[in-house]
């Protein structure tokens, strides 16, 4: 008997080392590429691209583009559906520096909490997109909680429309527009499947050190050297507030910038800082 109970505590740790192993890895999630003019647009359904925390609910937790969990309050996550959703994290318009604040940290605060919502736009499984999106208007519709809510799609006619909603989306304090290919299945990586669409292109890089400012920015950061994914480097000296140039962001941490194309030389062309992209959680 002894031992029997000895097996059956070994198989209880081993699941549950298991369970929290798949909490961790990465989930498998749809990257977006970058809308061209010229894209056939009677294959896609348009939504606003919200500036938030992109996460995956696993069903009991909400976890980072790099597996790492978003320590979300019980009462927010009390009433989610048991199942896998793909959204973001957001708490409105140009409060993406305040989200991630607060969703990064390991104690989360209930009065920040209280202003987010978690907004899905698909739901990973089978099938192609409009009838995954069916699905989740009928699960949002009937959940019973205040902090889930549906990206809302629609079919975009043309590019002149697709700017012309652009241009309202920008008016308004948004980021830009999101195009899915609306028979696309549910599949990691980039793909065509998903287009952002914004004024300006966006990148990242890493910041390998601060460049002294002169004039005015005396005793302050005039500007950022940074390193791309593909290892070259340049500066960035516009963007900043005054704030920000007293305390920039240190050496190795990760930037969003916006630019105007490449150079000859396949260098971002009037490159500006965004922010700093600080939405991974911690790891434990």
């Amino acid at each position: 008997m002894m031992c029997t109970w000895r097996f059956i505590a070994a198989l209880f740790l081993l699941l549950t080392c298991a369970a929290r192993a798949s909490e961790i890895e990465p989930p498998p999630v749809p990257l977006a590429s970058t809308y061209q003019q010229g894209v056939a647009l009677e294959d896609y359904w348009v939504s606003e691209k919200l500036d938030g925390v992109r996460a995956y609910w696993n069903g009991h937790a909400f976890l980072s583009r790099n597996g790492n969990v978003y320590r979300a309050p019980d009462w927010f996550m009390a009433r989610l559906p048991g199942i896998h959703l793909d959204g973001e994290l957001w708490m409105g318009r140009q409060r993406f520096a305040e989200l991630s604040g607060a969703v990064r940290k390991q104690v989360p605060v209930d009065a920040e909490w209280r202003r987010i919502r978690f907004y899905v736009f698909d739901l990973p499984g089978a099938g192609p997109f409009y009838e995954r999106y069916e699905q989740l208007q009928a699960l949002v519709g009937h959940a019973d909680s205040p902090y889930l809510k549906l990206v809302q799609q629609k079919p975009t006619s043309s590019h002149s429309a697709l700017m012309a909603d652009l241009d309202r989306v920008i008016a308004e304090g948004g980021e830009g527009l999101m195009l899915k290919r609306w028979e696309s299945p549910y599949e990691a990586g980039r793909s065509d499947d998903l287009l952002k669409v914004k004024a300006f292109d966006d990148a990242e890089a890493v910041v390998v050190e601060h460049i002294a400012g002169k004039g005015r920015l005396q005793g302050m950061m005039g500007a950022l050297k940074v390193e791309l994914p593909n290892g070259r480097r340049f500066r960035i000296g516009t963007g900043f507030s005054d704030e920000i140039r007293a305390h920039p962001p240190a050496p190795g941490t990760r930037i969003t910038f916006k630019h105007f194309g490449l150079t000859a030389t396949g260098l971002p062309r009037f490159a500006s800082f965004l922010r700093v992209r600080d939405d991974e959680p911690p790891e434990p």
